[in-house]
């Protein structure tokens, strides 16, 4: 195997330095709207019945399947699991929707199928900008749940349809989906030591 040529080493050097760059912008607020954040989570949960639903597209797809799998599994501690759902895996409903509906419909036809008033939809878009996101944002709010939005790019047409929103510091979206990351794992952190019993002593 060859040397790395020395542009190649440079690019990755300048990604690193651009990703501790966002990561440390990251300050009291980040710490703020995370643990606002979690504390949506922990009162839709802690309802009968109360649930949490996560919606995106591509890399914002993969992280609402991440956080929903740490949390119905475990993340560090063992617990009971919670009732969170990613509602872009199960793949007969999504290619059965896209297929009979616009496309922009796939998540807002779910939302109207499983969310319930008090439940919190946690619509997670780069752009901020996702019509099939902002749609299931609108139905999410017509029953009566809460919405958390995970955004870049300042924001877009979501931050402000949103109870509260994480609004990554930066326009590249590798930045974004890095700074999701922190803030998914944070909030699926705080949300676990909510639901995990004190240890025996």
């Amino acid at each position: 195997m060859g040397e790395p040529a020395d542009d190649d080493l440079a690019l990755v050097a300048r990604r690193a330095r651009e990703a501790r760059d966002v990561y440390a912008s990251l300050g009291d607020e980040f710490a703020r709207v995370t643990a606002a954040a979690a504390a949506l989570a922990i009162t839709a949960l802690r309802r009968p019945g109360g649930g949490i639903y996560l919606v995106g597209n591509g890399g914002s797809a993969a992280d609402a399947q991440h956080w929903a799998a740490e949390l119905v599994g475990r993340y560090l501690c063992e617990r009971e699991p919670l009732n969170v759902h990613a509602l872009t895996v199960n793949a007969s409903t999504y290619t059965a929707l896209v297929n009979d509906y616009p496309a922009e419909e796939v998540f807002e036809r779910q939302v109207r199928a499983h969310l319930r008033a008090g439940d919190l939809l946690v619509a997670i878009s780069t752009s901020g900008n996702s019509l099939n996101v902002l749609r299931a944002v609108a139905a999410a709010k017509a029953r009566g749940a809460q919405v958390l939005g995970v955004i870049g790019r300042g924001g877009g047409k979501l931050a402000p349809l949103c109870d509260l929103a994480f609004i990554a510091p930066s326009a590249d979206t590798p930045r974004i989906q890095e700074a999701h990351l922190l803030f998914g794992h944070c909030f699926c952190e705080l949300i676990e030591r909510a639901f995990t019993p004190p240890a025996r002593g």
